[in-house]
């Protein structure tokens, strides 16, 4: 039943921590389906060409990665002591958060439901060798 002292469970937990830098930013005002498409065109590629590609994507979603994707650079640099010269971006996904509902009213005294969604965004960077 029992696994140990508490402590020891801890140490286990903490021993498997991930180590590549990351940033998330919880609650982003898009949808996850929006950001998807844009983190679809930069997954896999080097920091340099996803700035490029997020600077000229027309996307709201594009704005609000770029953002995410530079505290992530800077997340490597700073923490990590990483050269961003060698950075690519190993993970990125986007995972549903709260939605928020809101009434639209309709003909005949009717009301609508508007949802207002929103996401999770994360992005995992690592260092080609």
């Amino acid at each position: 039943m029992a696994k140990g002292h508490r402590s020891q469970i801890k140490k286990e937990r903490n021993q498997n921590k991930d180590t590549r830098p990351s940033a998330k930013l919880s609650y982003a005002r898009i949808s996850a389906q929006k950001a998807g498409f844009v983190l679809d065109a930069i997954r896999g590629k080097d920091v340099q060409t996803a700035l490029g590609i997020l600077a000229y994507n027309p996307r709201y979603a594009s704005s609000v990665i770029e953002k995410l994707l530079k505290s992530a650079i800077a997340n490597a640099e700073n923490n990590n002591g990483m050269n961003p010269e060698n950075l690519y971006i190993e993970e990125c996904f986007a995972n549903k958060a709260t939605t928020m509902k809101r009434i639209r009213p309709r003909a005949r005294g009717m009301a609508y439901r508007i949802e207002k969604r929103m996401s999770h965004i994360t992005v995992i960077l690592n260092e080609r060798s």
